[in-house]
């Protein structure tokens, strides 16, 4: 039976970790859940250590991409055979794990796609999302339906091989292409798409310079 463990990255989350956390409980174990703290000045920490689960905290704050290669790290280290990635802000529903779980049976990267719902996302979030998902598939030379969704699922002989540099949100973007690239098999499941009236923590103009800084070395970069 694969071995799979559910990375958090997480930063000032205290008002959402422990829903999430409740949820997600019904599906794995605490030993295998691993929330990785990117420097919260809240109790982020303090509220996910009360279910029992792992937690590894970043003393300053790193970024989402350096925070998710601590957790790969800590997935290879220990022996699992995969790793599914969400959001801690309850964007991603635990409900739908188990489509990630059966995916892993045909595909090595599997990525939760809102292309039925993404009517439901705010208009600039739209147009972020198919433009980005049509660059991207066109450089990786695979069609990917929402390259920018953080619910995903990866096995490690993928993070042995895959090492992207990127520090921040740009990580989940450099991740589809190398993969890609590496030879592996990528696949989609249909997630929901959930908007809460929290603000989103990404810098939309530092995050799309980084983007287009990411696109460039992508392209030019030797294969």
């Amino acid at each position: 039976m694969m071995r799979v463990l559910l990375v958090i990255p997480a930063y000032n989350e205290a008002k959402f970790i422990g829903k999430l956390l409740q949820k997600t409980l019904r599906y794995f174990e605490p030993q295998d859940i691993l929330v990785i703290d990117d420097g919260s000045q809240d109790a982020t920490s303090e509220i996910a250590k009360s279910f029992g689960v792992k937690v590894l905290k970043n003393a300053k704050n790193l970024g989402k991409g350096r925070s998710l290669e601590k957790g790969f790290a800590y997935a290879v280290q220990n022996g699992y055979d995969a790793v599914i990635t969400m959001d801690a802000d309850l964007q991603h529903d635990p409900d739908e794990l188990p489509k990630f779980l059966k995916a892993a049976e045909s595909f090595d990267f599997v990525i939760g796609s809102r292309w039925q719902g993404l009517g439901l996302m705010p208009w600039d979030r739209y147009m972020s999302n198919r433009l980005t998902t049509l660059i991207l598939s066109a450089i990786a030379g695979v069609k990917v339906e929402d390259t920018q969704s953080g619910y995903r699922l990866i096995k490690t002989k993928v993070l042995r091989k895959v090492r992207p540099k990127s520090a921040h949100y740009d990580a989940e973007s450099e991740y589809v292409v190398l993969v890609a690239r590496a030879g592996f098999k990528i696949g989609n499941v249909p997630i929901k798409t959930i908007y809460g009236e929290e603000e989103s923590s990404v810098n939309k103009v530092l995050d799309t310079l980084r983007f287009l800084k990411l696109v460039l070395k992508l392209i030019f970069a030797p294969q």
